[in-house]
């Protein structure tokens, strides 16, 4: 063990720590407000996502998961039962001897330890038969075995982690989670390990959080006792751990299930003082201290890393808005073109106005409807194919305006200059994912369309009535040759661009086949437009994540507002 009493470095330190007023601990209505913040804040965080792979992602998720473990682990259980037992972790590299050290600390094997590595498998936790209705609703029961023993001083809960650096994920993952449910961090390290970097680099995030630190320097051979002490008491002031106490355990030649108890007498005054009330007290009042206060950069930074990718969210939105702009003018012109007509609508219509064909003479040779309106049905049940070929070849044209908006929203998304988390993006519409979808909405807005033919031109005709005299015989007669369920498909054959069936509408009836001929192009342009915008909405469903909003983070930086109102 090193010269200085290191018990009493120790509790000055703690002590100079506890004389902060806003200590939670002497205030207990404001606990309480604060545990009902902490139990706010780790709900949000724990529903806080990273849906883009941007260059900070892995750091802010790993930062994520140290919050929510700090705060479930540690926070939460520490606010809601004060007076449990002060949880001291013991933790460090493999084969450094914690499981030995818990062993010869209790007097009785209460985990494994030995040679094969990893040996702790399963963490141990072990406290005095008293303290146990004050830990059994701590979270970190869940994951250890629990052993009790009148050796452990009431008033603290030995804590036996895997190791750090354990071969096994699943170890090392647990021993991180297990150090943030600590009141106290118990390193144990080795004359051949202590300068390992992960270690160190763990003892700094207590030192970010005011927790309080001992080490542990086991197999120390007498020999370099001096100049190992040395740099490590070095190395503990480097890092801000200046009044963290040493205990050096010597080299005993070979791996022992005890070690003697005078080795360890100075380890076990330590933690029976601060088992004392006052000083377990303050022990954890800094330690808690600590963690709230680090919690607000923690915050902070989530909060940051959240509006980064809200961010990067709208510069995506802005290049997919950028990428079906020209597309979609292209479409409504390509809608306009005339193209819905080419085809089989062209033909059924020579067939349907060929001589003798049912729409044939129904304008006088000065342009005046006749006919019989009693061949009516006849025309009306000729034009039924004819509505059938519209909606084949409007749903064609939507399919294209649908395939070029795809063509324009990949090309953009996979640009060298592609804004960041872009791929995410892309790789949620695979390539050939949309044909089934596209085909079956662009179908469906084409027989949306036809089926509008006859409310439009219904429309028309309300809104433009014929003045009284010739104009009026001549739409009456137009209607009575016509009847119903011909001029809806004319209507929609001129407005998908067969000049022929505009003429005739016209002929029919006048300035209100002119007009529904016209909404009927405007709502083909308007469905071809849509096409593309539901391309653009597909592609854009992952930016719809609420962590993805623009105000996103404004949930965090809420609770990070009332914790800095409450400590």
């Amino acid at each position: 063990m090193s010269g200085s009493d290191p018990s009493a470095a120790t509790v000055d330190h703690a002590r100079h720590r506890s004389e902060d007023p806003a200590s939670v601990l002497e205030r207990p209505l404001a606990a309480t407000s604060l545990l009902d913040a902490i139990k706010d804040l780790r709900r949000d965080v724990d529903d806080t996502s990273f849906p883009l792979e941007l260059d900070d992602v892995a750091s802010a998720r790993a930062s994520r998961a140290r919050l929510v473990d700090q705060l479930t682990e540690h926070l939460i259980p520490r606010l809601t039962e004060l007076s449990a037992p002060a949880v001291v972790v013991l933790s460090g590299s493999t084969g450094a001897g914690k499981s030995t050290l818990v062993n010869s600390l209790v007097g009785a094997e209460v985990t494994a330890a030995g040679v094969l590595r990893p040996t702790t498998k399963r963490p141990v936790l072990v406290h005095n038969p008293a303290d146990a209705e004050l830990l059994a609703h701590h979270p970190v029961l869940a994951e250890v075995t629990v052993a009790s023993d009148e050796a452990v001083p009431r008033g603290i809960a030995l804590l036996d982690a895997p190791d750090l650096d354990s071969v096994l994920e699943s170890n090392r993952e647990t021993a991180h989670r297990l150090m943030e449910a600590a009141d106290l961090w118990l390193f144990v390290t080795t004359a051949a390990r202590y300068g390992d970097a992960l270690p160190w680099r763990v003892l700094e995030d207590a030192v970010e959080r005011s927790t309080t630190v001992a080490m542990v320097l086991n197999r120390v051979p007498t020999e370099s006792l001096p100049t190992v002490r040395g740099d490590l008491l070095d190395r503990l002031r480097t890092h801000g751990l200046e009044g963290s106490p040493l205990f050096v355990v010597p080299d005993l030649g070979r791996e022992v299930a005890m070690l003697p108890p005078a080795v360890i007498a100075p380890i076990r005054r330590w933690l029976a003082m601060l088992a004392g009330p006052d000083r377990a007290r303050t022990v954890i009042a800094r330690t808690l201290r600590g963690s709230l206060t680090a919690l607000r950069s923690w915050v902070d930074e989530l909060a940051d890393a959240v509006q980064r990718q809200a961010d990067a969210a709208g510069a995506i939105g802005a290049t997919l808005d950028t990428a079906v702009a020209a597309p979609r003018e292209r479409s409504r012109a390509h809608a306009l073109s005339g193209v819905v007509a080419d085809g089989a609508v062209r033909a059924r219509w020579a067939q349907l106005t060929a001589v003798g064909g049912p729409l044939a003479g129904l304008l006088s040779a000065s342009g005046a409807p006749r006919g019989s309106a009693r061949k009516a049905a006849g025309r009306r049940a000729a034009c039924a194919p004819l509505l059938d070929d519209l909606v084949r070849s409007a749903a064609a044209t939507l399919v294209v305006a649908g395939e070029r908006a795809e063509e324009a929203l990949r090309a953009a998304l996979g640009a060298p200059d592609a804004p960041a988390g872009a791929s995410v993006v892309l790789a949620g519409t695979p390539v050939g994912s949309r044909g089934q979808d596209r085909d079956s909405a662009a179908e469906a807005a084409a027989r949306a369309w036809v089926a509008q033919g006859t409310r439009t031109v219904t429309a028309a005709l309300a809104a433009h009535p014929p003045v009284r005299g010739r104009q009026a015989r001549r739409r009456a007669k137009a209607l009575a040759v016509t009847g119903d369920g011909v001029l809806a498909p004319v209507a929609l054959a001129a407005a998908g661009g067969l000049s022929e069936a505009a003429d005739l509408l016209q002929a029919l009836l006048g300035e209100a086949g002119t007009a529904a001929v016209a909404s009927l192009r405007d709502e083909l342009a308007s469905l071809a437009a849509a096409q593309v915008d539901l391309e653009r909405a597909t592609f854009g469903a992952p930016l719809a994540d609420p962590d993805l909003a623009a105000d996103a983070s404004s949930r965090l930086r809420l609770r990070l507002a009332v914790l800095k109102g409450l400590t």
